[in-house]
């Protein structure tokens, strides 16, 4: 007999006028630009988002006060086509490599100066019995929906 399990996962994607290699450059070398400002778990509200460029690079934010708050790290950098992070929050939005989810982001190239993001959060079961409500969450259009929008946002601003 074979089981299937499957992963509780999210996916989102949008279309962005730009070149693959600018959107993935503004996604990575301008993570604070366009960070939503609401979503972050540290102590200060006036924080930089960060994200070290290489595989085991952290995924963070560094507050206004010089304390920083990891949110994962790079799992895979493969410029300018894909990028791996672990999301190391829990379901009471602290820090907690335990139930590491993973972020998969695909720059796809429709042409010259046209770029499909897609984005996937999988492996959601990690977070137990409380799965379906962080699944629900990362679905809402604030979370990960908004996010690709302040992204394509920013990506416009620095054409």
């Amino acid at each position: 007999m074979t089981t299937e399990v499957q992963d509780i996962l999210v996916r989102k994607s949008l279309v962005v006028n730009a070149p693959v290699a600018h959107v993935f450059a503004v996604f990575t070398e301008h993570h604070n630009a366009w960070w939503p400002r609401e979503h972050h778990i540290g102590k200060r509200n006036d924080f930089a988002a960060i994200l070290e460029p290489k595989i085991g690079g952290r995924w963070f934010e560094r507050g206004d006060d010089g304390s920083e708050c990891t949110w994962g790290h790079v799992l895979a950098w493969e410029p300018p086509n894909r990028i791996v992070l672990s999301w190391e929050i829990n379901a009471d939005w602290k820090h907690d490599p335990s139930v590491a989810s993973e972020v998969e982001i695909r720059f796809i190239s429709d042409s010259k100066e046209r770029t499909r993001v897609e984005l996937e959060h999988r492996r959601l079961d990690r977070y137990g019995d409380k799965a379906e409500m962080m699944r629900a969450i990362f679905d809402s259009e604030g979370a990960w929906a908004g996010t690709l929008a302040a992204l394509a946002k920013v990506v416009h601003e620095m054409s």
